[in-house]
């Protein structure tokens, strides 16, 4: 099932569109069905559940954490993770920074924009991204920012998903515009009932779990 499912939807995915299967939830035999049928870039948001999963499956796994991360967990997902999808927070990119001080490294990110109308939802205004930005070769030498990351509104009403999708896209153009920082390259928008809409509005990876691995396992 994982097999035919990835098969038809990276038929689908157009040429340069990045897929990161969201495995959470899913053991890791779910994990190795997609890797041998070819997919080898896989999401976690649960900081032990990734640090678990890495020695048991293979050293070639592109590792994309996209779930909340406290500051206390930094240790389950920054050995492992190539790209870290949701830096939500000043204080937590100034811990993630921190860390690769430590250890020697520069960590890849992408700033979550608040998009939904949900409250709950994290993520920055899109004043706090263009200060940081500004701020971003002086305050924060060991994070090297690849783009944006968003969520759309949760809702059937796919109008709203789509205006949400264009307000990302219109925000990232501008930030191109402003800061041309050449790294700055990756917009994350697009899940199992949406990529189509993220595909159409410039996105450079979809995050899709669901459509490839079923309803989750545990």
């Amino acid at each position: 099932m994982v097999e035919d499912n990835l098969k038809i939807i990276l038929k689908e995915l157009p040429p340069g569109v990045k897929l990161v299967a969201v495995s959470k939830f899913h053991p890791a035999s779910d994990i190795l069905a997609a890797y041998n049928a070819g997919q080898h870039r896989f999401g976690e948001n649960r900081p032990q559940e990734l640090a678990a999963k890495v020695p048991a499956l293979p050293d070639d796994i592109e590792w994309h954490f996209i779930g909340h991360l406290q500051t206390n967990k930094l240790k389950f997902v920054l050995p492992y993770a190539s790209l870290v999808e949701s830096i939500d927070s000043l204080h937590l990119l100034e811990a993630v920074d921190k860390w690769g001080n430590e250890h020697g490294k520069v960590i890849d990110v992408l700033l979550e924009l608040h998009l939904g109308a949900e409250e709950t939802k994290g993520g920055f205004t899109q004043d706090e991204i263009e200060t940081i930005l500004s701020r971003s070769m002086s305050d924060f030498p060991h994070v090297r920012f690849r783009g944006l990351m968003g969520m759309a509104t949760n809702t059937d009403d796919m109008s709203v998903v789509e205006a949400d999708f264009a307000r990302i896209e219109a925000f990232k153009r501008h930030l191109d515009e402003k800061f041309q920082l050449p790294d700055f390259t990756e917009l994350s928008i697009g899940m199992s009932h949406d990529w189509p809409l993220a595909v159409k509005h410039r996105a450079t990876i979809v995050r899709i779990g669901t459509a490839i691995f079923g309803p989750r396992t545990y």
